[in-house]
Protein backbone atom coordinates (compact mmCIF):
# COMPACT_ATOMS: atom_id res chain seq x y z
CA UNK A 1 0.00 0.00 0.00
CA UNK A 2 1.50 3.35 -1.03
CA UNK A 3 0.60 6.70 0.39
CA UNK A 4 1.43 10.15 -0.88
CA UNK A 5 3.72 12.00 1.49
CA UNK A 6 4.98 15.54 1.46
CA UNK A 7 8.75 16.09 1.33
CA UNK A 8 10.45 15.53 4.66
CA UNK A 9 7.61 13.40 6.06
CA UNK A 10 8.92 10.95 8.69
CA UNK A 11 7.39 7.52 9.35
CA UNK A 12 8.49 4.82 11.81
CA UNK A 13 7.93 1.13 12.62
CA UNK A 14 8.70 0.22 16.22
CA UNK A 15 10.28 -3.12 17.17
CA UNK A 16 9.46 -5.35 20.13
CA UNK A 17 12.44 -3.79 21.93
CA UNK A 18 11.47 -0.30 23.17
CA UNK A 19 13.34 2.51 21.45
CA UNK A 20 14.23 0.47 18.35
CA UNK A 21 12.42 1.65 15.24
CA UNK A 22 13.04 2.13 11.55
CA UNK A 23 12.72 5.78 10.64
CA UNK A 24 11.88 6.77 7.06
CA UNK A 25 12.18 10.36 5.89
CA UNK A 26 10.27 10.64 2.61
CA UNK A 27 11.95 12.82 -0.04
CA UNK A 28 14.22 14.86 2.27
CA UNK A 29 15.23 18.28 0.95
CA UNK A 30 18.50 18.52 -0.98
CA UNK A 31 19.93 20.72 1.80
CA UNK A 32 19.51 17.82 4.26
CA UNK A 33 21.29 15.40 1.92
CA UNK A 34 24.16 17.86 1.45
CA UNK A 35 24.39 18.39 5.23
CA UNK A 36 24.76 14.61 5.75
CA UNK A 37 27.30 14.28 2.93
CA UNK A 38 25.29 11.47 1.28
CA UNK A 39 27.18 11.62 -2.04
CA UNK A 40 30.47 10.84 -0.25
CA UNK A 41 29.05 7.65 1.31
CA UNK A 42 29.75 4.25 -0.29
CA UNK A 43 27.16 2.77 -2.65
CA UNK A 44 25.63 -0.71 -2.54
CA UNK A 45 22.87 -2.48 -4.40
CA UNK A 46 21.10 -5.81 -4.61
CA UNK A 47 18.49 -7.61 -6.72
CA UNK A 48 15.01 -8.53 -5.49
CA UNK A 49 14.92 -11.12 -2.68
CA UNK A 50 14.45 -11.66 1.08
CA UNK A 51 17.25 -10.86 3.50
CA UNK A 52 17.17 -11.29 7.31
CA UNK A 53 19.29 -8.56 8.91
CA UNK A 54 20.52 -7.64 12.39
CA UNK A 55 22.18 -4.26 12.76
CA UNK A 56 25.31 -4.25 14.92
CA UNK A 57 25.70 -0.54 14.20
CA UNK A 58 23.29 2.25 13.30
CA UNK A 59 22.72 2.31 9.53
CA UNK A 60 21.58 5.38 7.62
CA UNK A 61 20.88 4.91 3.93
CA UNK A 62 19.52 6.95 1.05
CA UNK A 63 17.84 4.95 -1.71
CA UNK A 64 18.61 6.02 -5.25
CA UNK A 65 16.34 3.37 -6.77
CA UNK A 66 14.28 0.36 -5.76
CA UNK A 67 11.60 -0.58 -3.24
CA UNK A 68 11.82 -2.48 0.09
CA UNK A 69 9.36 -3.80 2.68
CA UNK A 70 11.11 -4.27 6.02
CA UNK A 71 9.38 -6.46 8.63
CA UNK A 72 10.54 -5.66 12.14
CA UNK A 73 11.24 -8.84 14.10
CA UNK A 74 8.88 -9.40 17.02
CA UNK A 75 6.53 -6.55 16.16
CA UNK A 76 4.42 -7.80 13.26
CA UNK A 77 4.95 -4.34 11.76
CA UNK A 78 6.26 -3.55 8.32
CA UNK A 79 7.64 -0.33 6.89
CA UNK A 80 8.02 0.40 3.17
CA UNK A 81 10.61 2.65 1.63
CA UNK A 82 12.05 3.29 -1.79
CA UNK A 83 13.83 5.65 -4.15
CA UNK A 84 14.23 9.11 -2.63
CA UNK A 85 13.86 7.96 0.99
CA UNK A 86 16.37 8.48 3.81
CA UNK A 87 16.13 5.51 6.20
CA UNK A 88 17.69 4.92 9.64
CA UNK A 89 18.01 1.48 11.28
CA UNK A 90 19.12 1.63 14.94
CA UNK A 91 21.85 -0.55 16.38
CA UNK A 92 20.36 -3.80 17.72
CA UNK A 93 17.34 -3.90 15.39
CA UNK A 94 16.48 -7.19 13.65
CA UNK A 95 14.31 -7.19 10.55
CA UNK A 96 13.77 -8.92 7.23
CA UNK A 97 14.08 -6.97 4.01
CA UNK A 98 11.78 -8.01 1.19
CA UNK A 99 13.42 -6.24 -1.75
CA UNK A 100 10.54 -5.87 -4.19
CA UNK A 101 12.48 -3.86 -6.81
CA UNK A 102 16.29 -4.11 -6.89
CA UNK A 103 17.93 -1.33 -4.90
CA UNK A 104 20.85 1.03 -5.27
CA UNK A 105 21.70 3.13 -2.23
CA UNK A 106 24.27 5.24 -0.43
CA UNK A 107 24.88 4.03 3.12
CA UNK A 108 26.71 4.94 6.30
CA UNK A 109 27.32 2.86 9.44
CA UNK A 110 27.71 4.75 12.70
CA UNK A 111 29.65 2.55 15.11
CA UNK A 112 29.55 5.06 17.98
Amino acid sequence: METASSPGTVEAATAAVPGLSITVEKNPPEARLLQLGIKSWPKWGCPPGRFPLKFDARLTCYLLKGRVRASVKGSGKCVEFGAGDLVVFPKGLSCTWDVVVGIDKHYNFDTA
